[in-house]
């Protein structure tokens, strides 16, 4: 496996740095974050990353500025903008800087993955070469799944599970001891933005412990990593 590639992320809104920072590790990438155009530019000399996703609107100093400081110091590194406005002007200009691509908010992490991916090809730097795409068989302890025929034994008997209910445990038997917070589960599973309601993640893992789990109560496998999400333990 090749080393690692290096994102940077920069945006103002916490939130967002978040998910997309916690999906892009996810993917295999080593990610730094920045709240402001100034940090990122520091960063990105600190750093140098493989790649830039830089939000237009930031303090300090915008995407757009930062991507034109960048290109006029003779940086070549990919740069990824991101804009709240649909409209036109922020993508004529940011492409005039030099940027490599575009994408309006609210987005879909996977689609900003995949635009990442896209942009580290594109550019020549290959992407982790780690797939985060599961066999379809995959057996946790005493769990196994089958995404081929969509279906699950816990302890050798059958589990139905709701189309909703095996993505998430799939996502989460797939990459045992990773924590995945309420918003990336969110993101993943109901393709949701990011101001979505949280309380139905919770209402999901209760009715997956309730089917999987010997006591529910006291789970041995869908574990609450408090304040910040929930891991699987095979």
């Amino acid at each position: 496996m090749g080393a690692s590639k290096t994102v940077l992320v920069a945006d103002d809104d916490t939130k967002i740095l978040k998910v997309v920072g916690e999906a892009l590790r996810l993917e295999g990438f080593t990610v730094v974050t920045a709240v402001d155009g100034q940090q990122a530019l520091q960063l990105c000399h600190q750093y140098k990353p493989d790649l830039l996703v830089l939000d237009v609107t930031m303090p300090s100093l915008d995407g757009l500025e930062v991507c034109g400081r960048l290109r006029s110091g003779g940086s070549q590194v990919p740069i990824l903008i991101l804009s709240a406005r649909a409209d036109e002007t922020d993508r004529v200009v940011g492409f005039r800087l030099g940027a490599d691509d575009y994408l309006t908010k609210p987005f879909s992490i996977s689609e900003l993955v995949l635009r990442v991916r896209a942009i580290l090809r594109r550019t020549g730097a290959v992407a982790p070469v780690a797939s985060t795409i599961p066999p379809d068989h995959v057996a946790a302890g005493d769990l196994e799944m089958d995404r081929s025929t969509h279906t699950v034994l816990v302890r050798g008997q059958s589990v139905e599970l709701t189309p909703r209910e095996f993505h998430m445990l799939w996502l989460l038997a797939t990459h045992p001891g990773q924590v995945f917070s309420r918003e990336v589960l969110l993101e993943r599973i109901w393709q949701s933005d990011f101001e979505g309601d949280h309380s139905a993640v919770t209402v999901y893992i209760r009715r997956l412990r309730e089917k999987i789990e010997v006591t529910p109560g006291d789970p041995a496998h869908i574990k609450t990593v408090w304040g910040v999400g929930y891991k699987f333990e095979p």
